[in-house]
């Protein structure tokens, strides 16, 4: 049984710290917090990876906290190939775009979920996607897909875009970037049974993340891209 100072996590990101401890980006229940752990090169060093769960204890008020304790607390997620990528992205999402310290109890589930999902081999794009938008949702940064952002309903005939900071716009001519009505509906009702509806969704998902990531690339997006395996998609 977990004492009351300990908590569920996973480590997004380690790097080495002075002569034989660990930087760590970790996702908690209570936010995302940034830690050392000493003695990196241990038993606790082991466990300091990405998508193993993990019980954790902090020392520490400031902003960058000690790792108290650090345990197992259930089965690793063995990701390979395409679905390392993608957890290495979801894990790059969330150090960008999470605030230090800011609660998000049923983002920490979802993300817990969906690396148990990832590491049985399922087609990759509708996880992605579900995660994308949680994380939107849960950020604020949310928008309707079946209505549009003056309230009405999106239409399977219309043409639309985005407007990152509003929602949804229908438009009457064709240009670059638009989305079929049909398509956004299929994405309302995660019906990924058209290809067009998933290619659709990578698009909206990376134009609704781009305003909040900045000019910088993903270097996770980028090593995929680079290493890419065929698809099973």
């Amino acid at each position: 049984m977990m004492q009351a100072s300990a908590q569920p996590a996973y480590v997004l990101h380690s790097r080495a710290y002075r002569e034989s401890s660990a930087l760590l980006d970790i996702l908690t229940p209570t936010g995302r917090m940034r830690a050392v752990l000493r003695g990196a090169r241990g038993k606790a060093g082991t466990l300091a990876r990405p998508f193993i769960p993990l019980e954790i204890e902090f020392r520490g008020r400031g902003e960058l906290k000690n790792v108290a304790r650090l345990e197992a607390a259930g089965i690793p997620n063995l990701l390979s190939g395409s679905a390392l990528f993608s957890g290495l992205y979801l894990n790059e999402l969330l150090i960008r775009l999470l605030p230090a310290e800011d609660p998000h109890p049923i983002l920490f589930e979802h993300y817990a979920l969906t690396l148990q999902a990832l590491a049985r081999n399922p087609p990759l794009e509708p996880l992605l996607r579900a995660f994308e938008w949680r994380l939107l949702d849960e950020l604020g940064y949310g928008f309707a897909l079946a209505t549009d952002m003056h309230g009405q309903p999106v239409s399977a005939q219309g043409l639309y875009r985005l407007q990152p900071d509003a929602g949804l716009e229908a438009v009457a001519h064709l240009q670059p970037g638009l989305f079929q009505g049909a398509d956004l509906l299929a994405m309302a009702d995660a019906d990924w049974s058209s290809p067009g509806a998933l290619a659709a969704a990578k698009r909206l998902m990376r134009q609704a993340l781009a305003p909040h990531l900045g000019g910088r690339p993903l270097v996770s997006r980028e090593l995929f891209m680079n290493l890419k395996e065929p698809s099973r998609d």
